[in-house]
């Protein structure tokens, strides 16, 4: 019996020291598990933070370039004209892309303000002036007095892919020098309706009223985009954001400074978006090309012999893919420029070559400084027939012939009248307006000083309007 309560006592000591040794074994293998995860987190943490930091340096030496851009200019009073006119404030945001004082913008920012004022990053406030604007791409250039401004360089916005990162800064709802961060949602977007030549790049970067003017920025610190406008059933930031192509605005900018203005190549035509009915009406067998739906008389499109219904698929060898991207490639080219068109006619290829014309801003206009076309010169507005492309762009599907609003001058009778660019004559003193013939003879023997009755129309109504030179 002792010998069985000795066996029994080593197995229970023997069972005890297995147990304590399996005990442990799991705290070492515990203690070896924990020790190097806690070593080896820090490699994914330390470039994380890294990452943060150098975003963080990057925006606070962007920020000293964009500014905060206020505005005023005079409301017309349509049932008062001759009444002191309000005065509007707005806001905006710009970049300062040359040391002397240059600052990059949108046109719906500062392109009809009657006064400028610019913010920098430091709360300096300076008068800034207009050099130059383009409606067409919604860019605009003002200048401040300065030098050794902090500068923004311009990036490639051509090489940006969809995808990668992008920061906007800009004022939205005036607060100074906000800071969003996102991606390139998509490039080349356009039938938006924000402005006659599109190929924006979208981004999902917080943007809203304010923000208009603002850079986007790529992660290198340089301007890739000039953010325009929202896609928005609010009114506020969805997720979705414009902005101007910088390799766009570019080009605009440098026409602004060194002449005012911006020149465009012309080739004359109307033109229309292929579609998949289309495509297989043509006997094509792809949805791309731009489609040709009319040909203006003595234009460089009419003298190479380009037709209706003629499809142009490429100009100097790149795919036309839209007529969008057509119109902007033509534009793009300088005026007397020659270039190849591939098309196809009737299921033939064939290739032309066009010399290009400038763009004409007011073909047949009548000069607001020639009495024999105008009512008066202080009326202050001018105008010329409506063309196939400006009835397209301007929205009057409908219209073949009439007279379009080309420009209104800022605090003049036509403006305070309630005169906006875009609209269209349809009557002068009860007599209908559909030709120059017929607007000049309407002039005619018209005294400013008593008055002049004009129905005018846009796409969506017509209303009518009294002017009248103001008495000295």
């Amino acid at each position: 019996m002792q010998n069985n309560y000795l066996i029994q006592r080593k197995l229970d000591f023997q069972s005890y020291q297995l147990k304590l040794l399996v005990l442990l074994g799991c705290l070492l293998i515990l203690l070896m598990s924990t020790v190097p995860v806690r070593s080896e987190s820090k490699p994914f943490v330390a470039p994380l933070i890294q990452a943060s930091k150098t975003r963080a340096e990057l925006v606070q030496s962007v920020q000293k370039s964009v500014v905060h851009i206020k505005v005023e200019q005079k409301l017309a009073n349509v049932m008062r004209p001759f009444q002191n006119q309000p005065r509007q404030e707005g806001s905006g945001s710009g970049a300062i892309v040359r040391s002397d004082g240059y600052i990059l913008t949108n046109h719906h920012v500062v392109g009809t303000a009657d006064k400028i004022t610019v913010q920098l990053y430091d709360g300096q406030e300076l008068k800034a002036r207009l050099v130059g604007t383009d409606p067409a791409t919604d860019i605009s250039v003002i200048k401040i007095e300065g030098k050794d401004m902090p500068v923004l360089p311009m990036g490639d916005s051509d090489n940006i892919l969809v995808g990668e990162s992008v920061i906007a800064i800009g004022n939205p709802f005036g607060l100074s020098h906000t800071v969003t961060f996102g991606i390139v949602s998509a490039k080349g977007r356009a039938g938006i309706g924000i402005a006659e030549y599109e190929d924006f790049i979208q981004t999902d970067a917080a943007i809203n009223p304010g923000n208009s003017g603002g850079p986007l920025v790529d992660l290198e610190g340089k301007i890739v985009g000039i953010n325009t406008a929202i896609f928005s059933r609010s009114g506020g930031y969805q997720g979705i954001g414009f902005a101007v192509p910088i390799n766009m605005a570019r080009r605009v900018m440098t026409e602004l400074i060194e002449s005012g203005q911006v020149s465009r190549g012309w080739l004359g035509v109307g033109i229309q978006d292929m579609t998949p009915e289309l495509a297989k009406a043509f006997g094509l067998d792809r949805v791309k090309g731009s489609l040709v739906t009319g040909v203006m008389p003595g234009t460089p499109a009419e003298k190479v012999g380009l037709q209706k219904g003629d499809i142009i698929l490429h100009l100097n060898g790149n795919i036309v893919e839209n007529s969008n991207g057509l119109r902007n490639i033509v534009a793009e080219a300088r005026a007397d420029a020659k270039v190849d068109l591939g098309l196809v006619r009737n299921k033939v290829p064939m290739t032309l070559s066009v010399r290009l014309d400038e763009r004409p801003k007011q073909p047949r206009q009548a000069d607001v400084n020639s009495s024999n076309k105008l009512p008066s010169p202080e009326l202050g507005f001018t105008v010329q027939e409506l063309t196939p492309e400006m009835a397209q762009r301007l929205g009057y599907e409908t219209i073949q012939s009439g007279i379009v609003i080309t420009a209104v001058k800022p605090d003049s009778p036509a403006f305070n009248g309630g005169l906006r660019a875009g609209m269209m004559i349809v009557e002068m003193n009860r007599q209908s307006i559909n030709s120059m013939d017929d607007f000049q003879q309407a002039a005619r023997g018209t005294s400013p000083e008593d008055g002049v009755l004009l129905l005018v129309s846009t796409p969506q109504n017509s209303q009518y309007l009294f002017l009248q030179a103001d008495q000295g």
